[in-house]
């Protein structure tokens, strides 16, 4: 199959581009074709080169930005599939824009009218209350498909360079900065930790600015100022040589508990040790002999001290959980999910 993938900025130093390597890499090592369209790119010219069977992009103003749906519309007619990503439809934080998808009438009315796509998908469980009454309002099926870890970049790969009793490697971002100063920075304090990641220091974060501008009006000069601080290689090594790799979610993840990031399952891949703050959904797919959470603030501190003090305890987990993410929680899982719904969607099976 030929897939056609949007990302607007290959610039871009947060979780899309990571997400987009990782469904290239699997798309690629499992036999399909895989193009990338850009906001650099032109659409028509790329849709008539590459004539894609499935096409992956998001419904959200800085996408359709670049989109042309009636011209997409075109291929969707020859039989191209169109995977459209939402986002919540209920409110589910003011921080993240204060409306959720429901509150949006112009891009319902695209999802109602059979504009915005053919698939409609996200990794937000489809039962929580971020989706709810989206079947009912719009029609259209919603599927949860889930990030995941890409093991050609992410396996045990120990470096003593990054050897630390407490690593986290993440963005210092609006949503997480309360939990980071209750639970992150006092650590700093008592043990060998280190951070890794963007928007630690007012500088960064203004060139961040800037350069959202640049990647949001496709400004060459702009939108390629920073560049990653901590390259994919390097992470893997910071997650296998330490005692334990933390993952702090944004608090709407851990309040309405309906989705987690990739960041849970590159830990484990990579062969590291990893405890988690409190997200609901995790249960679903862990159990606490595969990964730690950390009920509370109070369990938070006292699991850290704990497996700093007997890291050998950390070995069964370390195990159990890599074994339950390399054959659940792969790209090529994610991928072959992808499939098995165009198929569906085809009346292939």
């Amino acid at each position: 199959m030929k897939i056609l993938y949007h990302i607007n900025s290959l610039e871009t130093v947060y979780a899309a581009r990571f997400i987009y390597e990782g469904y290239k890499t699997a798309f690629k090592e499992m036999g399909h074709e895989f193009f990338t369209y850009t906001a650099s790119d032109d659409l028509e010219k790329t849709l008539e080169e590459v004539n894609p069977d499935m096409m992956i992009t998001s419904l959200n103003w800085y996408n359709l930005k670049y989109l042309d749906l009636d011209l997409i519309k075109k291929y969707r007619n020859r039989g191209m599939v169109l995977f459209m990503q939402l986002t919540s439809w209920q409110v589910i934080s003011t921080q993240l824009g204060g409306l959720g998808l429901k509150n949006d009438p112009v891009l319902v009315k695209l999802i109602k009218d059979g504009s915005a796509g053919d698939v409609f998908f996200h990794w937000i469980e489809k039962d929580g209350y971020n989706m709810e009454g989206f079947t009912e309002e719009t029609g259209c099926t919603f599927h949860t498909i889930l990030l995941a870890a890409d093991t050609s970049r992410f396996y045990p790969d120990y470096d003593s360079n990054y050897i630390s009793d407490i690593s986290y490697v993440g963005s210092y971002i609006p949503e997480k900065r309360k939990i980071m100063r209750e639970r992150l920075f006092p650590l700093m304090k008592k043990y060998n930790t280190k951070v890794y990641g963007s928007d630690w220091n007012v500088v960064d974060r203004v060139i961040g600015f800037v350069q959202k501008v640049g990647q949001y009006f496709n400004l060459p000069v702009l939108k390629g100022l920073r560049r990653l601080s901590l390259s994919l290689e390097a992470e893997r090594k910071v997650y296998s040589s330490s005692t334990i790799s933390l993952n702090i979610h944004e608090e709407h993840q851990r309040r309405n508990g309906m989705d987690f990031n990739e960041r849970t399952f590159k830990i484990i891949a990579s062969g590291g040790f990893e405890i988690c703050d409190n997200v609901a959904a995790l249960r679903r797919y862990f159990n606490e002999e595969e990964l730690v959470i950390a009920e509370n603030t109070k369990d938070w501190f006292e699991k850290i001290d704990y497996f700093v003090r007997n890291p050998e305890k950390r070995i069964k987990i370390i195990e159990a959980g890599r074994k339950k993410v390399l054959a659940e929680h792969t790209y090529k899982n994610r991928v072959a999910q992808f499939i098995d719904i165009y198929k569906k969607h085809k009346g292939l099976v």
